[in-house]
């Protein structure tokens, strides 16, 4: 997928007909999505930009097989047709042979979305109308790279999706326009990140028109640097789970960390027949917070109910064992036989 691309515009075509050149930058799946809208906007008779290339991570070792496999967003814009020649995968967005290939682009846009790569200034200075970003969050709030899961492990009952241009500083650029969202306490990261860049691709397309007059940057609001909250990376070790916590917060992060790295408990199994016991490393899947109390891991209603901090109580509702698919409370029950749970 490496490759240099340069464009020149045919001399008998005439500067008022020409279409403005748009690059996106995007990698996970999420970003298809906003890639989607693009395509599907630049092609429609009134639209003055065309989709002029696409950049993107790298191919990289990825699912069960880990084969090394192109960027969710290449893999997508080679199965629309994009041409393979016009996708660039650098491992770096300062590169100088890829600036340059950039150069000759002479975009009058970037569209970023989840690209996840640091945008250097020599880039930044390319576009001439600058570089906007698709953030799913409120901001100032949560800037970073975890804003999704950030906010949903705080137990936020409202986000949204920022449209912003880009700066050096980190999400720190003026904010063009924004939607919020309210956040229902049961859903989970992969599907409030899909909802919030489904909203946010609306939310680009409607205001592509004044970023290309000019008007966004007149309109467009300084971020108020006294409410900035940070969204850090999530790391694998923040996904053990310790039942001294509420049980609502323990809630809050299997929802958070649901897709990678998910959320993990140690129980002990006690076969009381011969005094026999192993401790099972359970991935916990799903999950809410019981209006029961409880003294004992205890299996009620089909739910896996285990007391946690405050004498609070948390449902576990699906899981899985190590090598194993996920199952419901109910199957796991089975799986037991007649045997004990206890926490570790």
């Amino acid at each position: 997928l490496r490759r240099l691309f340069c464009c020149n515009a045919s001399a008998s075509t005439p500067a008022s007909s020409r279409k403005k050149p748009l690059v996106f930058l995007g990698s996970p799946q999420v970003s298809a999505t906003v890639l989607d809208a693009l395509l599907k906007f630049s092609s429609s008779p009134d639209s003055n930009f065309e989709v002029a290339a696409i950049v993107t991570q790298p191919p990289s070792k990825r699912e069960r097989g880990r084969k090394i496999l192109p960027s969710q967003v290449a893999e997508h814009a080679l199965e629309r047709g994009f041409p393979s020649d016009l996708i660039f995968t650098p491992e770096r967005a300062g590169e100088e042979v890829f600036l340059s290939n950039l150069r000759d682009l002479q975009p009058e846009l970037c569209v970023t979305a989840a690209y996840g790569n640091i945008l250097p200034a020599k880039f930044l200075k390319i576009p001439k109308l600058g570089t906007v970003n698709i953030h799913p969050s409120l901001l100032p709030l949560y800037r970073g790279a975890a804003p999704v899961q950030r906010a949903l492990q705080d137990g936020v009952k409202e986000t949204g999706v920022s449209l912003a241009f880009t700066v050096r500083a980190l999400d720190a650029g003026p904010i063009i326009a924004y939607e919020r969202v309210q956040v229902d306490d049961q859903i989970k990261a992969p599907d409030l990140l899909d909802l919030l860049f489904s909203q946010g691709s609306e939310l680009l397309i409607r205001e592509l028109p004044s970023i290309f007059d000019g008007s966004a940057k007149l309109k467009a609001q300084p971020q108020d640097d006294s409410k900035v909250t940070l969204a850090p990376k999530v790391t694998p070790e923040e996904s053990w789970l310790s039942f001294d916590q509420d049980a609502t917060l323990l809630h809050n992060k299997v929802r958070a960390f649901a897709g990678w790295p998910g959320t993990r408990a140690k129980i002990a199994i006690i076969d009381e027949a011969n005094g026999e016991h192993e401790i099972l490393d359970i991935k916990i899947i799903t999950t809410r917070v019981c209006a029961l109390e409880v003294d004992d891991i205890s299996f009620i209603k089909g739910s896996l109910v285990i007391p946690c901090g405050g004498r609070s109580a948390l449902e576990v509702l699906e899981l899985q064992l190590p090598g194993k698919k996920v199952v419901n409370a109910d199957a796991f029950r089975n799986g037991l036989r007649g045997r004990k749970l206890k926490k570790v």
